[in-house]
Parts: structure tokens; sequence; C-alpha cells
């Protein structure tokens, strides 16, 4: 009797809940066909996770383009000449060179209609923004329109044989700066005489005027002695 119970194994409470073999046969199975399926299904989850909107995926770099060549600087010469190398229309028919001149004629009477029109746009714009602008301020004169004062003259009528004119000696006297000596000289003026007031050998005052004639810049004043 010992015996037998030493071969028997106890049960257990997790073979009782497990129960017979042949039950437990199919749930193996079973456990060993999810443990398959397992390391795929994480991917699959992972892979309709959608990231945070905040997180920025790293720029993905783009194949740098070489740098352009530097257009070609041509003259307007050889650009011309380049646009007539590549023209590929039809020529133009043979022409004299009395149709030639006829056409560079027709040509620059055309411009000459065009240009004429042109300026006549732009004086006509030129005259309306003259109208529309305000007028200019008078401006204020640089020197005050002062009469200066006019030189007067004394001396001794010499002539009087010319139509109101009168030529008059003017004598000075003045002592010279280094030899303190008295130096006399005299000069004569023609004065003009509206009246014939004044005769040869009479003293009279002229003041300077404005040109009257080649010769005449003064006008007489008075008479202060008649000759004897």
């Amino acid at each position: 009797m010992a015996d037998e119970t030493e071969n028997e194994t106890p049960e257990t409470p997790e073979t009782e809940a497990a129960g017979p073999p042949e039950e437990q046969a199919p749930q193996v199975e079973a456990a060993e066909a999810e443990a398959q399926e397992a390391p795929e299904q994480p991917a699959e989850e992972e892979a309709g996770v959608e990231e945070p909107a905040g997180v920025d995926e790293p720029p993905v770099r783009q194949a740098e383009a070489p740098p352009a060549e530097p257009a070609e600087q041509l003259s307007p010469k050889e650009r011309r000449r380049k646009a007539r190398s590549t023209h590929t229309g039809e020529a133009h028919p043979k022409r004299t060179p009395e149709e030639r001149h006829a056409e560079r004629v027709a040509a620059r009477k055309e411009k000459a209609v065009r240009r004429r029109v042109r300026r006549l746009a732009e004086r006509a714009k030129a005259a309306e923004r003259r109208a529309q602008a305000p007028a200019p301020e008078p401006l204020a004169p640089v020197h005050a329109p002062v009469e200066g004062k006019r030189k007067v003259r004394q001396g001794v009528v010499v002539s009087d044989k010319a139509a109101k004119t009168i030529t008059v000696r003017i004598d000075v006297a003045r002592r010279h700066r280094r030899y303190e000596k008295i130096v006399r000289s005299s000069t004569t003026l023609h004065a003009h005489d509206e009246n014939n007031e004044a005769h040869e050998g009479d003293t009279v005052r002229v003041i300077e005027s404005r040109p009257l004639s080649r010769t005449k810049r003064w006008r007489l004043l008075d008479v202060l002695e008649r000759a004897q």
C-alpha cells in the first residue's frame, strides 16, 4: 500500500484545473499558433499608429542643382548679327538702289510724322501741367530800389556853340602826396543845356545824369555867376 501511494503523484490544483491530457493537447496547439502570430501583430499596429503632429521629421536633402552659367553679355551689334544668323524666313527680293533709297525716305517720313505727333502731345501735357501748377510767388528784390548820390561839379563854360550843349572846364587843385606841392589840372566835359541859359565865361554847376548822347553824361543844374 505504501509503494502505491509513493508512485502516485499528488494531484495539484493546476493539474486539476488543466484537465486530462487529452483535453490539453488542442489548447497547447492553439497557444503555439498564437505565439507565432504575436510578433507580426505589433508591426501591423505600429504601421497604423500616427505620429504626433509636433514631431518634425528630418528634412530630406535634395540634390543641389549645379550653378547656372552666367549669360553671355553681347553688344547690341552682336545681338543683331546673331538674330540675323538664326533667321529662317524668306529673303527679301532683290531691289535696285533707287528702290532701297525710296524705302528709306518713306521710313524717315513715317518716323517724322510719329515724332511730330509725340512732341505735340508732350507740349500739350507740359502746357496742362503749367496751367495746373500754382502761380509762383514774386521774388524779393536783391537790391532795394535806392537812387545813388549823383556827382555835382562846378566849372566855367568854355563853349556854347552847340545847340543845347555847353562845354565846361573843371579846374582841380590838389596837394601832392609826397612832395606836398600844389598840382593844378583841368578836364572838360559836355553838359546838356535845355534852354541855352549858360554862355561862354559863365560859372555853372552841373550834375551827373544818364547818357544823353555819345559824349554828354551831365546836365546843367544852375548858373552861379555870369561873365562880365
